[in-house]
C-alpha cells in the first residue's frame, strides 16, 4: 500500500509539472485531463536509453522540470498583479524586495517564516521531481510492453486532437505543450536580456544635456525650492473609478487656488504596474525606459544625467526622503547625486507604523519642512519625496493631525490599533478597493494641506504617482498610466509649460494628454532651461 501510494504521488507532482496551464486565469481542474507532449518524450526516452544513460539524465532533467514549475508559479504572480511575464534573469533580484515588503507588511517573524517556507518548497520540489522521475522510470522499465503500446497510442491521440484543437476550457488545449512553450519563452527572454544590454547602453550614451554648463540649466526656477513627490500606487483607476478621490482632487484644487496656488495636470504612462516603484523613479530622472530590473541595474553604473544631478550642477541643495528604506542606499549618492538620504532611521519618527508605511505621509512631509525647508540661510533644495501610506496593504491608516502636534511623530501613538485592520480590510475585493481609495485620499490631503501650512512661498511641487495598484483593484487590461501635477504660485513657472497642453487644476481628464514618463525630463529640463 505504501509504495502504491508513493507512486501516485509521484506520478501526480510530475503530471502537474507537465500540463499546468500558462495562465492562472486557465487553471481548472479540467487542465489536468491533458496529454503532454513532454511525458510521452521522457517515456520514450526512459524506454530507448539504457539504463546506465538514464541514471545521468533523469536527475538534470527532474532538477529542470521543478525549476519549470518554480517558474510557472512566479509567472501566474507576476501576471496577475504586476501585468507581465516573469523574468528568470532579472526577476530572481526582486527576492530582496519581496522580503522587505513581506516584514513591513507582516511583521519581521511572519517574514521570516515565510522565507523559510520558501526555501522548504523550493527546496523540497528540486529534490521530489527529480526522486518521482526515478521511481516512474522503474516503473516504465518493469512494464515495457504496456509503456510501449500506452505511449504509442497516446502520441498518435496527440497529433489528432492537436489538428482537430480539441480543448478541455478555452486556451486549455487537450493536446499539451505548455511545459516546452514556457522554457521556449524564458529562452527568448534569455537571448533578448542579453541583446537590450547592447541597446539599451547606447540609449544611456545618447543624451543631449549631458554636458550642458550647469548654468544654463533650469535658470527659470533659480531660487525655488522644487519637491518631486511620488505618491504610492496613485494611478488612473484613482481618479477615474474613487468619487473620494476625485472629490479630494476638486476639493484640492480650490483649498490650494484660495490659498494663490495653481495648477496644471496631465497623465505619464509609468515603466512598471503594481509595483517595482523605483523602475518609475529611475525612467523619470533619467529620461530613458526603465522597465525591468536589468536596464535598472545596468544604469546604475553609469553617469547618465539625472533630474536630482542637473538641479545639483544648477547649485541646488539635493535631497531624498524615502521613509521606507531602512538600509543604506548608495545609489542614492552614487548614481543619483543627492547631498542627503533620509531614510526610516534618520527622519526622527517615534510613533507606530501604519501597514507597510513606517511613518504617515504627513509626518513624512512635515520632517521635511523641519529639516530642510524650514531651515535658515539656506540654498534653494530640491527634494524627491516618497509617500508611501497608499502602498499595499492600505491598512491600517492614520488621519490627519494639526501641524503643530506632529513633533516626533508621538501623537500618532493614539492612533494605533483603532483603524480598520489588514486582516478586516482584505476579507473582500470591495474592502481592498475601498481602502485603496482612502490611502490615496489621505495622501493626496497630506500634501495638499501640508502646500496650504508651509511657510515657503518659493515652491514648485511635481505631484505624480509612481505606477497603478495591482490588478485587484486596477482590474484586468489597465493602463499604465498615472496622474502627473506641477503646482506653484509663481505664474511665470506655469507659462513655461503652457505648450505642454496639460489640463487646469489637480484633476486630469481624458482629453489631457499622456506622455510616456521617461520623456518628461528632457521637456522639463527644455522649458525651465535655457537648452541643452
Amino acid at each position: 500500500m505504501r509504495r502504491v501510494a508513493l507512486t501516485a504521488l509521484a506520478a501526480a507532482l510530475v503530471w502537474v509539472a507537465l500540463v499546468a496551464p500558462e495562465a492562472t486565469a486557465l487553471l481548472t481542474p479540467l487542465a489536468l485531463f491533458r496529454i503532454p507532449i513532454e511525458g510521452l518524450a521522457l517515456v520514450a526516452g526512459v524506454l530507448a536509453l539504457p539504463p546506465r544513460f538514464r541514471r545521468w539524465l533523469l536527475p538534470p532533467v527532474g532538477v529542470l522540470l521543478a525549476l519549470l514549475l518554480l517558474i510557472r508559479v512566479l509567472d501566474w504572480a507576476f501576471r496577475s498583479f504586476f501585468y507581465r511575464p516573469y523574468n528568470l534573469l532579472s526577476d530572481w533580484r526582486y527576492a530582496d524586495s519581496g522580503f522587505d515588503l513581506l516584514r513591513d507588511a507582516t511583521g519581521p517573524t511572519m517574514a521570516l517564516l515565510g522565507a523559510a517556507a520558501s526555501v522548504v518548497v523550493v527546496g523540497g520540489l528540486l529534490v521530489a521531481v527529480p526522486l518521482a522521475l526515478r521511481r516512474l522510470a522503474g516503473i516504465i522499465d518493469r512494464h515495457r510492453t504496456g509503456a510501449v503500446r500506452g505511449v504509442g497510442v497516446l502520441a498518435v491521440a496527440w497529433v489528432v486532437l492537436a489538428a482537430v484543437g480539441v480543448a478541455v476550457a478555452p486556451g486549455v488545449p487537450v493536446a499539451s505543450w505548455s511545459t516546452a512553450a514556457l522554457a521556449s519563452e524564458q529562452g527568448a527572454k534569455a537571448v533578448a536580456d542579453v541583446r537590450d544590454q547592447g541597446v539599451f547602453a547606447k540609449e544611456v550614451a545618447a543624451d543631449r544635456f549631458q554636458h550642458a554648463p550647469g548654468p544654463e540649466l533650469l535658470q527659470a526656477l533659480r531660487g525655488k525650492d522644487v519637491l518631486v513627490v511620488f505618491v504610492e500606487s496613485y494611478g488612473r483607476v484613482a481618479v477615474e473609478e474613487s468619487r473620494l478621490v476625485d472629490d479630494t482632487l476638486e476639493s484640492g484644487t480650490d483649498k490650494l487656488r484660495a490659498q494663490g496656488l495653481s495648477s496644471r495636470s496631465a497623465w505619464l504612462t509609468s515603466s512598471t504596474f503594481g509595483g517595482f516603484s523605483w523602475l518609475a523613479h529611475a525612467s523619470l530622472q533619467t529620461g530613458l525606459w526603465v522597465n525591468t530590473q536589468q536596464r535598472h541595474d545596468q544604469l546604475m553604473s553609469t553617469d547618465r544625467l539625472t533630474l536630482s544631478r542637473a538641479f545639483a550642477s544648477a547649485g541646488w541643495r539635493t535631497v531624498a526622503v524615502v521613509p521606507a528604506n531602512r538600509h543604506d542606499w548608495p545609489e542614492g549618492s552614487s548614481f543619483y547625486g543627492y547631498d542627503t538620504v533620509y531614510d526610516a532611521r534618520t527622519l526622527g519618527y517615534a510613533g507606530p507604523g501604519f501597514g507597510y508605511a513606517p511613518m504617515p505621509d504627513q509626518y513624512t512631509l512635515s520632517a521635511l519642512d523641519r529639516l530642510e525647508l524650514g531651515r535658515p540661510d539656506r540654498p534653494p533644495v530640491m527634494a524627491e519625496v516618497d509617500l508611501v501610506t497608499s502602498h499595499v496593504p492600505w491598512a491600517p491608516l492614520p488621519r490627519l493631525v494639526d501641524w503643530a502636534s506632529i513633533g516626533d511623530g508621538s501623537v500618532y501613538r493614539s492612533m494605533a490599533g483603532k483603524a480598520p485592520t489588514q486582516d478586516t480590510v482584505w476579507r473582500t475585493e470591495e474592502g481592498v478597493r475601498a481602502a485603496y481609495a482612502q490611502s490615496i485620499a489621505y495622501s493626496l490631503e497630506s500634501v495638499f494641506s501640508f502646500l496650504e501650512n508651509t511657510r515657503d512661498d518659493n515652491l514648485v511641487v511635481l505631484l505624480l504617482g509612481d505606477h497603478q495598484p495591482i490588478t485587484m483593484v486596477s482590474g484586468d487590461d489597465a493602463s499604465h498610466d498615472v496622474p502627473v501635477s506641477l503646482i506653484t504660485r509663481d505664474r511665470p513657472v506655469l507659462d513655461r509649460i503652457s505648450g505642454w497642453g496639460w489640463g487646469d487644476g489637480l484633476r486630469p481628464t481624458p482629453a489631457d494628454p499622456v506622455w510616456r514618463m521617461d520623456q518628461l525630463r528632457d521637456r522639463f529640463l527644455t522649458a525651465f532651461g535655457t537648452g541643452p
